[in-house]
């Protein structure tokens, strides 16, 4: 364990593909999904041993400050911090790499994410510590990609060159580009031709690194850094970040700065790891009865296969049906096609603009 790595979480998602049981007040990140603990716990977990609660910090909504507070006693409360509005990643890792460097300027730190399963916590801390150390030595942006197990159409990809570096026991591999989710036919043409890794969505960096890469492609972002440096730490703060975060546009840390930035190093990850990205993907994490569904709590069916049903606080039964995900949670119901699971977010969005269903979103 070093003194100079800190570890940024990302925890500002509103998990909507995971509604009726992920809402604004309760999202996925604070739901126990998987493994009986809300993902963001699990998250934290991961880094013992490797980053101390006092240098762990977790951005997320402001309106979320206290129930993730609640969620995560274990790290100060003053490290889990509210951003004003979204303004997508860049703006959060942004934020963080200032709340870092007024600690540590000379800190390398990962950025992490709140609502991902990682398993084999060995193998996934050996890639951070290797991670780690590389960018403390070097002005290094590191990505970390996921060996593809399927050519799924739910993930980016990152198409990786020659070796960088293999004198660690990760292997660090240079960047060819950045590619957005695909369509089915190209993700095939993507593992057919090997060389492309699952984008993770997770980042490895020194504070002097990043800065400079902010400096150089987002200018907005250093600018923002340097607006709220002065205030961390004091009653100014939240004045302070609202008054950048108003300056700021919506991008990714990916469009800000990965896709453009010519010093990226790809670290494989070689660990079990899955963004959940909707309720069909809890097939991977539970057993199934032998009829291939997936019943969570008091669920229960008759002539039914393949569906997935989570039932929570009541008895829920299926009768005759396949391929559908049906979710019970207070005071809505979802039924849906097995296969249209990824366009809950899109009722959502429904919902929202017909108004009046506040309290179930």
């Amino acid at each position: 364990m070093s003194d100079s790595f800190y570890a940024v979480i990302l925890a500002g998602g509103r998990g909507e593909r995971f509604w009726p049981l992920s809402t604004a007040k309760r999202p996925k990140q604070l739901l126990s999904l998987v493994g009986g603990r809300p993902l963001l716990v699990q998250a934290v977990d991961r880094l013992e041993g490797l980053v101390p609660p006092e240098r762990i910090f977790v951005i997320t909504n402001a309106d979320l400050v206290d129930v993730t507070r609640e969620a995560a006693p274990a790290l100060p409360a003053s490290h889990i911090i509210g951003e004003p509005f979204g303004r997508d990643t860049a703006a959060a890792v942004a934020l963080g790499c200032a709340l870092v460097k007024e600690r540590d300027p000379n800190a390398s730190f990962c950025v992490l994410t709140a609502d991902h399963i990682i398993k084999d916590v060995d193998a996934y801390q050996q890639t951070l510590r290797d991670g780690l150390a590389l960018a403390s030595r070097e002005d290094v942006l590191i990505t970390i990609g996921i060996p593809p197990t399927e050519p799924s159409t739910g993930y980016g990809y990152i198409e990786a060159g020659d070796l960088y570096s293999e004198d660690m026991d990760t292997h660090f591999l240079k960047t060819d580009r950045f590619v957005e989710k695909p369509d089915a036919e190209t993700a095939r043409r993507y593992m057919a031709a090997g060389g492309f890794y699952w984008n993770s969505g997770m980042f490895i960096w020194s504070v002097r690194a990043l800065e400079q890469a902010l400096e150089a492609h987002r200018p907005a972002l250093a600018e923002m850094m340097r607006d709220v440096s002065p205030a961390v730490g004091t009653d100014r703060f939240s004045a302070a970040l609202k008054t950048a975060y108003d300056k700021l546009d919506k991008i990714s840390i990916d469009y800000a700065v990965m896709e453009k930035a010519a010093n990226i190093v790809m670290a494989i990850g070689s660990f079990p790891w899955d963004d959940v990205g909707s309720w069909q993907a809890l097939e991977n994490h539970f057993d199934v009865d032998e009829h291939g569904n997936v019943m969570i709590g008091d669920a229960r069916g008759l002539d039914a296969a393949r569906n997935v049903v989570v039932s929570e606080g009541r008895l829920t039964a299926i009768i005759g049906v396949t391929d559908v995900v049906v979710v019970q949670a207070a005071g809505a119901t979802l039924v849906c096609a097995r296969e249209r699971a990824q366009d809950v977010k899109k009722m959502v969005e429904q919902l929202r603009k017909a108004g009046g269903y506040d309290e179930v979103l």
